[in-house]
C-alpha cells in the first residue's frame, strides 16, 4: 500500500505540481490550501507524512504543526520560502521532522521524504520494545516522551529526545557522529557534524550534574559518543 502524503500550501500551482510528482513517485497525494482544511482532512484520512508550508493564510504552519503532532504524531516536513535560519531552527525544535526551502529540486524533496518516513517507521518499531529504558539514574519512556534523572523530570526538545533515546538503546556502545546524524537526523544531514556537537552540549546541560565533567554522556575522542551508567 502506497504511503499517503498530505500537501498543505496556499499556492494552487505548487499543490498540483507536488501532487503530480509524488504520485509519479508512487505515493498517494492529497492537498489542502489552508491548515484548517488540512487538519480536518487528516482526521478523516490520516496521512503518513505532511508537507506543510509555514506562510499559510489563517492558521500558520507553526500553529498547524502543534495540532498535527497532538493529533497523531504525524511526521511533518516544512516546505517554506522563508530562508531565515531562525524560522528553520524554530520549526525543527517545535517538532517538525525536517524542512526544505523553495525553490527545490523534486529529487531532493523525495530524498527528504524517504529519510523522514524511514525514521518514522524505525521509531514505530522501537516503540514495541519494553520501556522505560534505564541507564543508571536516567530513565527514558518514548511512549510517554518522558525523561527523568533520579526521578527529576527533564524537558527535552524532540531532537534532543531522539538523540538520547538512540544512545540509550545500546548503552556503552560508541556511536560515530556520522551514525548519529543518519539515525537521528537522516542522511541529508551527513557532513554537518556541528549539529550533533550542539545537541550533545544541550543534552549535557540538562542531564549531567556537571556538564563540563560529564559522567553519563561521554566523548570517545576521535570516534564519537556513548551513554554509560556512572
Amino acid at each position: 500500500m502506497s504511503k499517503h502524503i498530505l500537501i498543505v500550501d496556499d499556492d494552487a500551482l505548487m499543490r498540483r505540481s507536488l501532487a503530480f510528482n509524488l504520485e509519479h513517485a508512487g505515493y498517494r497525494a492529497s492537498t489542502a490550501a489552508t491548515a484548517e482544511d488540512a487538519l480536518a482532512f487528516a482526521r478523516r484520512d490520516p496521512p503518513g507524512l505532511v508537507l506543510l508550508d509555514i506562510g499559510l493564510p489563517g492558521m500558520d504552519g507553526l500553529d498547524a504543526l502543534r495540532h498535527f503532532k497532538e493529533q497523531a504524531g504525524i511526521p511533518v516536513i516544512f516546505v517554506t520560502a522563508r530562508r531565515r535560519e531562525l524560522d528553520e531552527v524554530l520549526g525543527l525544535e517545535l517538532g517538525a521532522d525536517d524542512y526544505i526551502t523553495k525553490p527545490f529540486d523534486v529529487d531532493v524533496l523525495l530524498a527528504h521524504i524517504k529519510a523522514v518516513l524511514r525514521r518514522s517507521e524505525r521509531q514505530a518499531q522501537l516503540a514495541e520494545k519494553p520501556y522505560p529504558l534505564q541507564v543508571g539514574e536516567l530513565a527514558i519512556d518514548p511512549r510517554a516522551h518522558v525523561v527523568s534523572v533520579a526521578g527529576r523530570p527533564v524537558d527535552l526538545s524532540p531532537r534532543e529526545f531522539d538523540l538520547l533515546h538512540t544512545l540509550a538503546l545500546q548503552p556503552n556502545r560508541v556511536f560515530s557522529v556520522a551514525e548519529l546524524l543518519a539515525n537521528v537526523w537522516g542522511a541529508e544531514f551527513v557532513g554537518q557534524p556541528q549539529v550533533v556537537y550542539v545537541h550533545m552540549r544541550w543534552l549535557r546541560e540538562k542531564i549531567e550534574s556537571d556538564p563540563n565533567q560529564p559522567r553519563t554522556l561521554l566523548t570517545v575522542r576521535g570516534v564519537g559518543y556513548k551513554l554509560v551508567s556512572p
